[in-house]
């Protein structure tokens, strides 16, 4: 829609008739012409009448949205040397501005009921001017935390999709004891991961009390009586060797491969879902139990720890 004719100097009486729209009869705003018979209309008028009828509402000139033009240079020129008063007036303000700069000062016209503001009262928020008297600090911050509650459980949700899919790839790229094999299905991925996730079901979630028992590189006597506690608890045999592999620190991630990088990270694998291993002062760290953990601290199928005491 067009700027209305009184807000111009003198009421718009020097206001040159090319430059109104045929339609609304304001000044043009935004103005596009019809290729053929090249009269001049706001673009939200001509497109809105073109909508009921394809044809110049001057001359009746078939026309289509797709045929409209901008309007010569020295039309703008024109329309951009006109004068006129703000659109907030009513609220105060006294400018009288070309129209080329009606916009630019709007934005920022302290008069304008909408303009964002920052808030006083000591929540730092921006709100529009006219709300500023109805806000809330607690109630807007308890917005925005909820916001990004819901961002961070959905990147939460994102992260654990793509670690799922890491862990895939691992096992459909993971070398067999016999040398390098075809690469597994998708059928059998999954296959073999809801084994894992049935099995863990079946085990007692663990606390470990003692950390430091922790033993990160048992000998082979040791691995052996775990691996058999591991048959007898009924671990899928396609998960055992890479479990007992995964019990020595020399397979960890790089979150724990060293005891210094242990200790530094102390505080992030306290956050590990555990699972004892039945009759042993061991646990099995799970990937699939496991999610929740970045990639530099769990490795598939899973990892597992063997302590001197500290099992609950």
């Amino acid at each position: 829609m067009g700027y209305e004719l009184a807000r111009f100097v003198e009421g718009g009486s020097s206001v040159d008739e090319e430059l109104i729209c045929p339609i609304c009869s304001g000044v043009l705003q935004d103005p596009v012409h019809t290729p053929q018979c090249e009269h001049a209309f706001c673009r939200e008028c001509i497109k809105k009448w073109l909508d009921r009828s394809q044809a110049c509402p001057i001359d009746r000139f078939s026309i289509t949205a797709q045929q409209l033009k901008p309007v010569p240079r020295i039309l703008r020129t024109l329309l951009a040397r006109l004068q006129l008063n703000c659109t907030f007036q009513e609220h105060g303000c006294q400018a009288i501005l070309k129209l080329d700069r009606l916009e630019s000062h709007e934005a920022e016209c302290e008069h304008n009921p909408c303009r964002p503001v920052p808030c006083t009262e000591g929540c730092g928020l921006v709100v529009p001017k006219d709300e500023l008297r109805e806000h809330n600090c607690i109630r807007e911050l308890r917005g925005v935390v909820q916001k990004q509650q819901a961002k961070i459980s959905e990147l939460d949700q994102e992260l654990q999709s793509h670690w799922r899919e890491i862990n895939r790839m691992k096992e459909f790229l993971a070398p067999r004891q016999n040398g390098l094999q075809p690469p597994l299905s998708d059928g059998v991925l999954q296959e073999r991961q809801d084994q894992l996730i049935q099995w863990s079901a079946t085990l007692t979630e663990a606390r470990v009390t003692r950390w430091g028992g922790m033993i990160s590189t048992p000998d082979q006597v040791l691995q052996s009586m775990v691996k058999r506690a591991l048959v007898d608890s009924g671990c899928p045999p396609t998960a055992i060797h890479e479990l007992i592999e995964n019990a020595h620190e020399r397979k960890w991630p790089i979150g724990l491969h060293t005891l210094e990088t242990r200790q530094r990270n102390r505080r992030t694998y306290e956050n590990f879902v555990c699972k004892r291993i039945p009759g042993k002062q061991a646990v099995v760290v799970l990937s699939c139990d496991n999610v929740h953990m970045g990639p530099e601290m769990i490795i598939h199928p899973g990892l597992v720890m063997i302590f001197a005491h500290g099992i609950e």
